[in-house]
């Protein structure tokens, strides 16, 4: 077991709506089916993945970052993004779940990160 919680964003159907919206080359339509079946895992401390209160205040201290995060997946081009990238639409496009065991399968191979 590693000393991390796992957090996940799963993605609301306003959030579908807006990507369905706003993507400049529609090939298909998105789902909420469709776009919560690959989602990020976001790695957080033991601290804060101990109770929902401490992972709700983890979450509004750095939802800038997740949300800009989020879109940055699917647009690149920023001036596709909502202007107001506020709490409130971030709390209408997502709900945040949270598991406070993650368990290390991987034994003896170091966990690198690609972006180092």
């Amino acid at each position: 077991m590693v000393n991390r919680g796992a957090l996940m964003l799963r993605y609301s159907q306003v959030a579908v709506d807006w990507l369905n919206k706003v993507d400049p080359v529609p090939t298909s339509e998105l789902t909420v089916e469709s776009v919560n079946e690959e989602r990020t895992v976001y790695l957080v401390s033991n601290e804060v993945a101990d109770s929902p209160d401490s992972v709700m205040a983890w979450v509004k201290l750095n939802h800038l970052v997740l949300f800009e995060g989020e879109l940055f997946q699917w647009y690149v081009d920023e001036s596709l993004w909502p202007k107001k990238r506020n709490w409130a639409l971030f709390q209408e496009w997502f709900t945040i779940e949270c598991h406070s065991v993650v368990e290390d399968t991987m034994i003896g191979h170091p966990i690198i990160d690609d972006d180092a």
